[in-house]
C-alpha cells in the first residue's frame, strides 16, 4: 500500500513522511555497532524458534532498546515493535516518535498509527500484522511491562485472539538482557564509576545542618557532570524517620545533629544502570546502628559466596533469610535483597528478575547484579542498609565500586 493510500485510510497505518531522507550510519545515534545488534538480533530468533513463535510483539522500551536502539519516553502511548522470525520487523508509534526512531535505531520500517478521537491502534496493529502475512500465527506479547497498560491489553486481546494464537512471551527479551555482552559491561562499569562519582559528591556535603536538596543536586549533578543519564526511577533519600523508607517521595528537611540518613541511587550510562544504597549515622553511633551495619555486612560478604555460577537467585535470597532471621531480624527486614540491572527505562531501574525466595533463575556469569541489604526497626526507629552492584564471573562476583562497604559517619 502507498503512503498515500495509507494516510487515506483511517484504519490502517500510515508510512513515515516522504519528507524523512534515507539514513546514513553516521547520522544514527547508536551506543553499539551492527554487530552486536545483529547478535541480538540472532539470539532473539533463535529462541523464538524454540518457542515456536512466528511473531513477537515487543511493547517493552527495553527490548525495543537492546534489539535495535530505539530510545524514546513514547512507550507511554501505544507502540509496539513487530519482529519476525526471519528477523525482519516493524514499528508503529505515533508521529511523535517517528524521527525518534529513525535517528536513534537501526529500524527501516516504520509506520504510524493517527491520534484522532476514539482511536484504537490495535486495529491498525491488527491490519500492520496481517500485511506481514501473519493471520492465523503464533504470536508472542509483552504483557508485563510499563509499556502495556491494562485498557492496551484488552484492546489487543480483542482484536487479535480471534486473529491467530496469542501467548504471553512477557520475559523471552527480558532473559536474554540477563547476559550482558563486552560492550554492555563497558557501560555498566561506567555507570558504576558515576555511582561512586555521586556518593563522592555526597559525601563533601553531608553534615549537621545540610538539606537533602543540596544533596540530591550534588549526586545527581556528579552524573550528569560525568556524562551520565537520567536515572530511571527517582534517587531515594531520607532522613529521620524517613530513612526507614526505601521509596523516594516528595519533601526536604535539614539533617539534625543526631541523625540518620539512607540513600539509594545509580549511576546510568546510555540507560545501563550500576545501583548502590547505604545509610549514613551523624553524631554519635548508636549500638543498634552498628549492631544493624554487622549484620548487613556478614550477610553481603555471605552472598559474595553464592553469587556464581551453580547457585540461583533464589538461594541468594536464602543466604539473607537465614542470617538475618538467625540474629532476629526477620520482622525488620525485606523479602527481597536485590536484583538484575541493565538498560532501563522509567518508572523503574529494577529487571524482572529478583533475589527472592523460590526464584529458580540460574546465576551466570556476566549478569550485572544488584545486593542491598535494607534493615527497618519501626520499633526504636533506626535503618541500616549497604549495597552495591556486581559483574559475576566464572568464580568469584567482581564489585563494581571502588569504595568499601565500610559504616559511613560523619
Amino acid at each position: 500500500m502507498t503512503a498515500a493510500a495509507n494516510a487515506a485510510c483511517p484504519d490502517h497505518p500510515r508510512d513515515e513522511p516522504d519528507t524523512i531522507q534515507p539514513r546514513k550510519a553516521t547520522d544514527m545515534a547508536l551506543h553499539f555497532d551492527n554487530s552486536e545488534y545483529a547478535a541480538r538480533m540472532n539470539r532473539l530468533t533463535e529462541r523464538m524458534r524454540e518457542e515456536k513463535l512466528d511473531a513477537l510483539l515487543l511493547f517493552a522500551q527495553e527490548s525495543m532498546y537492546w534489539l535495535t536502539g530505539y530510545d524514546t519516553f513514547g512507550y507511554c502511548f501505544f507502540q509496539t515493535l513487530v519482529v519476525k522470525a526471519d528477523g525482519t520487523m516493524t514499528l508503529l508509534t505515533r508521529s511523535a516518535d517517528l524521527r525518534q526512531a529513525r535517528h536513534t535505531s537501526i529500524i527501516d520500517n516504520v509506520l504510524v498509527w493517527v491520534d484522532r478521537v476514539n482511536a484504537d491502534p490495535t486495529v491498525d496493529l491488527r491490519n500492520l500484522l496481517n500485511d506481514m502475512d501473519l493471520l492465523g500465527a503464533r504470536i508472542g506479547v509483552e504483557y508485563d511491562t510499563h509499556g502495556m497498560t491494562g485498557r492496551v491489553a484488552r484492546l489487543l486481546d480483542n482484536q487479535l485472539m480471534s486473529f491467530g494464537q496469542i501467548v504471553d512471551a512477557s520475559y523471552l527479551v527480558s532473559g536474554l538482557r540477563l547476559i550482558k555482552s563486552s560492550a554492555e559491561i563497558a557501560y555498566v562499569e561506567r555507570a558504576a564509576a558515576l555511582a561512586d562519582d555521586a556518593l563522592d559528591a555526597a559525601l563533601q556535603i553531608i553534615r549537621p545542618g545540610a538539606d537533602e536538596a543540596d544533596i540530591l543536586a550534588a549526586m545527581q549533578g556528579a552524573i550528569f557532570a560525568g556524562g551520565g543519564d537520567y536515572p530511571a526511577n527517582e534517587f531515594i533519600i531520607g532522613s529521620g524517620k524517613d530513612a526507614l523508607l526505601c521509596r523516594y517521595k516528595a519533601g526536604r528537611r535539614k539533617l539534625d545533629d543526631k541523625d540518620q540518613l539512607t540513600l539509594e541511587w545509580a549511576g546510568a550510562s546510555a540507560h545501563y544502570h550500576a545501583a548502590m544504597m547505604r545509610t549514613v549515622v551523624l553524631g554519635d553511633v548508636t549500638s543498634r546502628h552498628r549492631e544493624l551495619y554487622t549484620a548487613c555486612l556478614e550477610t553481603i560478604k555471605a552472598i559474595e559466596q553464592v553469587l556464581r555460577p551453580g547457585h540461583t537467585f533464589g538461594d541468594v535470597f536464602d543466604t539473607h533469610a537465614k542470617i538475618m532471621d538467625d540474629r532476629g531480624l526477620t520482622r525488620h527486614r525485606l523479602n527481597a535483597c536485590g536484583y538484575s540491572l541493565g538498560a532501563r527505562f522509567s518508572p523503574s531501574w529494577m529487571e524482572h528478575q529478583m533475589f527472592h525466595t523460590g526464584n529458580p533463575q540460574e546465576i551466570k556469569a556476566d549478569m550485572s547484579l544488584f545486593v542491598h541489604m535494607i534493615i527497618m526497626d519501626s520499633e526504636r526507629g533506626v535503618a541500616m542498609s549497604l549495597g552495591h552492584t556486581y559483574l559475576t564471573t566464572e568464580e568469584a562476583p567482581r564489585a563494581l565500586s571502588r569504595h568499601p562497604l565500610d559504616l559511613i559517619a560523619r
